[in-house]
């Protein structure tokens, strides 16, 4: 044996037995254990994003998740999974000290009035999901739910139906604020989904005002308001006070940011220098198949939280 690798050997048993196995293994496990890369800000990826490289059991991607550095995670489809997949969804989440994002609060009407039409009976099933979400919220620590007031009513008045759409949402704030939880509200734009009631931040911006709820806020998605209304810097400064969300897709195609027209690092800078301290779901697809498209989006992301 070489002398050099023979010094470099007893330094390490030396080391070895200095820290004691235990903690010398503790050690390499903690570096091990670094994600490999630091966000500025706070994106949640959802199930799927990364399935080719993580595989197909959910904790396993929240995991992989995790180890990239992601600290948040959100799901559009809690509120469906079965109580033991929530709760395992909860435990890694809160071994990874990772934040739960939004999930859907409520069954969503794509097609036929319900909130804006002043139902009383569509109103009850509203509100009764939403006391259902509650739980869901609780068993996830989740503090975000979205909620979509559906489709427009042609048969009334647009002033009507927003009054019918307010009455509503305090009546589901009255049930979330006791439990210190938050409807956020998602426009979203007339191409995708065409017909629905909320389509604009100033829209939602003038709801919340009325409902003057601390548990009723906007989910400013950044794809849906490029398409819809432009504009965005100004417009999330116009309604910054009632946001509470955000949620990303590059335009066109809904893929990863860098993929389309949308300047992300510019917004990620203008958000945390505003001083956002909350969670920016990823809920676009991504623009690569297989392992080497997760990867793209991973890259994406730190090119785009590059701001500082």
């Amino acid at each position: 044996m070489k002398r050099r690798l023979f010094i470099q050997k007893g330094a390490l048993s030396g080391s070895f037995l200095a820290l004691g196995g235990t903690k010398l293994f503790a050690l390499q496990n903690t570096v091990n254990a670094m994600p490999k890369h630091h966000f500025n800000l706070k994106y949640a990826p959802h199930l799927g994003m990364f399935k080719n490289s993580a595989g197909d059991d959910p904790i396993a991607q929240i995991n992989f998740m995790a180890d990239q550095g992601f600290t948040a995670f959100e799901d559009n489809e809690m509120r469906n999974r079965e109580v033991s997949e929530q709760n395992r969804i909860a435990e890694v989440m809160r071994s990874r000290n990772m934040q739960m994002g939004v999930f859907v609060a409520h069954k969503i009407y794509w097609t036929t009035p319900n909130l804006t039409s002043g139902n009383q009976n569509l109103r009850d099933e509203f509100l009764s999901d939403i006391q259902a979400s509650i739980s869901v919220a609780k068993r996830v620590n989740a503090k975000f739910m979205t909620v979509v007031p559906g489709y427009i009513d042609m048969t009334q008045n647009i002033n009507y139906q927003t009054a019918h759409v307010i009455e509503t949402l305090k009546q589901a704030s009255a049930l979330l604020e006791p439990e210190g939880l938050v409807m956020v509200l998602e426009p979203l734009n007339f191409y995708n989904h065409p017909g629905l009631f909320l389509k604009e931040s100033g829209q939602a911006y003038q709801i919340c005002k009325a409902v003057d709820s601390p548990s009723c806020k906007i989910l400013f998605d950044i794809y849906h308001q490029q398409i819809q209304e432009g504009n965005l810097i100004p417009n999330i400064d116009a309604c910054w006070d009632e946001i509470a969300y955000f949620q990303m897709g590059d335009n066109p195609g809904r893929k990863e940011p860098t993929t389309g027209e949308i300047n992300y690092k510019n917004i990620f800078r203008h958000i945390h220098k505003k001083g956002f301290n909350g969670i920016l779901g990823m809920e676009h697809g991504n623009s690569i198949s297989g392992i080497a498209g997760e990867q793209a989006v991973i890259d994406a992301y730190v090119v785009c939280d590059n701001f500082i």
